[in-house]
């Protein structure tokens, strides 16, 4: 494929045979993001008000917005070229924080009051101006320096939302100390001894109470910390160390959190960052406490990068969209405004190694899913990886997080709540949609249709190749639950998942794949106790009934709910419920790139549930799972 929005230098195929990208690759993509920014700038270069849906914020805010989180990247950029670039774009910074802190100007920046999402844009202003000093900071007029510790100073006994939040004002305030301006050595400490109580282990850390796991513990968690302790050098008190450790355990096993195509499991929250999934491997060699191949890093984030180029992000204006490839809102939040997605500045960190690192001159090395098929169990978010050599496909099994806290009301959430999640497809997640809650959803129906809610999912197991949760189905707006125990078991390309459930004889038991979807409207194909759909570039999603179902099988069909496509489709099985007793309902899923023949393996994969509630399923090359 090649890049539709954007000029790039030559591929080359020596250095990077994978994905062709150098460190020329990464600039270029940085001064076009930077430079298309301009015609969108106010006057005095404060704030960048593009062009979208704005935030709940408003429209300063969301300039504001604009100019910190492209700062980011500007400050990269800058500081990796060693202050050699373009000298209009350090000034049209440097500009920007004299008109910003000026109350005057017209211009002005919100002040930092508690809670506010200037918080999160101080953050990323800190950190520009702590990597470009030489070029920025140390030429402010005198004057100027004093309105920006001024505006930052509105953090120092502050209140910050009780998540990653809390490391906003440790690396602003850090900031602060590191100019010799007055701070609370407390709020820094504070916020550090707070990130301990969510810290998981293996590398995993919760965003805040609750299980809350997707990609802001590396663009985030482990981010802030080790920036922090890159502006607090020798006096970070052996923090950065443990920050260290912690980051090379995750990094351990994050190479299997994308496709060969080069593109994420699209799960979780504010994916419209795109770019910043690589953010954590270029802190790892950044830091020197990757266990990852120069080769690897840079063969990750390339091809993330590259993977989105592609697609054409940015755009035809050289913006990057709200959404995931295009616009598309429903991929978002409510937080999110135009300049929301230029978070993707963090996925350029590795500019500021030098062009002689390891990581820009050696070798490319393949992803995990380009050497073989992978399973990884990770206990901790409760998350089986899934990645299948001969499409490239990996595909996250969910038995963990469901963004809810521990205790109190509990919602339920698309990008959390479903069964599975991949590099190849997104949930549905438009409104009607979502209501339907077909796809990646295992839902007792009501007479009318509605569908139940998987909402605080409890972990069980997580090992190997199997992993099994527990949640209660409920009705919204009605009382009334069923518990629903869930285990799913890989192997070889497909998942089999066994639920397990008592409901009402009035009730439906409903089970729905993967949804997938295209420029076209993907094809369908229906038997008895199968359904199978498939786009017209050959990604099939197949559910196949094992046991407890009846013959009844169908395709859900949507427009315009989906990130990866306007036309989609999600195969699904459906049975009226067993009252009086438990019931056990097997199912095969599978979603390739490959041919998949859902009547063929239905005759031969083999189930059967024994007395003690064993299942047995039995495979065509004789493997047996007892679940």
């Amino acid at each position: 494929m090649t890049a539709p929005h954007l000029t790039l230098p030559p591929t080359d195929r020596v250095l990077s045979p994978l994905t062709g990208w150098t460190r020329a690759h990464w600039e270029a993509l940085a001064d076009r993001q930077l430079e298309a920014l301009v015609p969108y700038a106010t006057p005095g270069f404060a704030q960048y008000r593009l062009p979208g849906r704005n935030s709940w914020s408003g429209v300063v805010s969301d300039g504001l917005e604009g100019y910190a989180r492209s700062f980011l990247l500007a400050s990269f950029r800058i500081a990796g070229a060693g202050g050699d670039v373009d000298p209009r774009l350090t000034d049209r910074y440097a500009r920007g924080l004299a008109t910003g802190t000026d109350r005057s100007s017209g211009e002005a920046w919100p002040e930092l009051t508690d809670c506010s999402q200037q918080m999160v844009e101080a953050a990323s202003i800190a950190i520009g101006l702590h990597e470009t000093r030489p070029w920025i900071w140390d030429q402010l007029d005198t004057r100027v320096q004093e309105r920006v510790v001024d505006w930052f100073s509105g953090f120092v006994g502050g209140r910050t939302w009780d998540n990653n939040w809390r490391l906003f004002q440790v690396v602003s305030e850090q900031f602060l100390a590191s100019v010799g301006a007055p701070h609370s050595r407390s709020d820094i400490e504070g916020g550090l001894d707070r990130i301990e109580d969510w810290y998981r282990g293996d590398g995993w850390y919760s965003d805040g109470d609750g299980r809350n796991f997707d990609y802001y513990i590396g663009w985030a968690m482990h981010l802030y910390p080790l920036l922090w302790s890159r502006m607090a050098g020798a006096d970070d008190g052996g923090r950065g160390k443990v920050y260290r450790e912690r980051l090379t355990q995750f990094l351990t096993t994050y190479p299997h959190f994308f496709g060969g195509d080069g593109a994420p499991v699209h799960q979780g929250r504010s994916l419209t960052y795109r770019f910043a999934a690589a953010a954590p491997v270029w802190m790892g060699a950044l830091t020197e406490c990757t266990p990852l191949a120069p080769g690897l890093t840079r063969r990750l984030a390339s091809g993330t990068a590259r993977h989105f180029v592609e697609r054409g992000v940015p755009d035809e204006r050289g913006l990057l969209p709200l959404g995931w490839y295009g616009t598309f809102l429903p991929a978002t939040q409510a937080y999110s405004g135009p300049a929301s997605p230029y978070w993707a500045s963090k996925g350029f960190l590795g500019l500021l190694l030098p062009a002689d690192h390891p990581v820009w001159t050696e070798r490319e090395v393949p992803l995990p899913v380009e050497e073989s098929d992978q399973y990884t169990a990770l206990p901790r978010p409760g998350w089986l990886l899934h990645g299948t050599r001969h499409d490239g496909i990996v595909r996250l099994v969910n038995h963990g997080s469901d963004h809810n806290p521990l205790e109190g009301p509990a919602a339920d959430d698309p990008h959390y709540a479903k069964l599975g999640y991949s590099t190849a497809t997104a949930p549905e997640t438009a409104p009607r949609a979502w209501e339907r809650a077909v796809d990646g959803h295992f839902a007792l129906l009501a007479p009318d249709g509605t569908a139940s809610r998987r909402r605080r999912i409890h972990p069980l197991t997580c090992e190997g190749r199997i992993a099994s949760s527990r949640h209660d189905a409920r009705f919204p707006d009605q009382e009334g639950e069923f518990p629903v125990t869930t285990v799913s078991a890989l192997h070889g390309p497909w998942e089999i998942r066994v639920h397990r459930v008592t409901a009402p004889a009035e009730l439906t038991v409903r089970e729905g794949g993967y949804a997938v979807a295209d420029a076209a409207r993907p094809d369908a194909e229906l038997g008895p106790g199968w359904a199978l759909t498939r786009t017209e570039s050959g990604l099939s999603s197949a559910v196949v009934a094992l046991h407890g179902w009846d013959e009844q099988a169908g395709i859900a069909r949507e427009v315009a709910a989906n990130a990866y496509g306007p036309h989609s489709a999600t195969p699904f099985l459906s049975c009226a419920a067993r009252p009086g007793a438990e019931s056990v309902h097997v199912t095969l899923v599978a979603l390739s790139r490959d041919t998949v023949e859902p009547e063929a393996l239905r005759s031969s994969v083999t189930c059967a549930v024994d007395d003690d509630g064993v299942v047995r399923v039995r495979f065509p090359d004789g493997v047996e799972l007892r679940l």
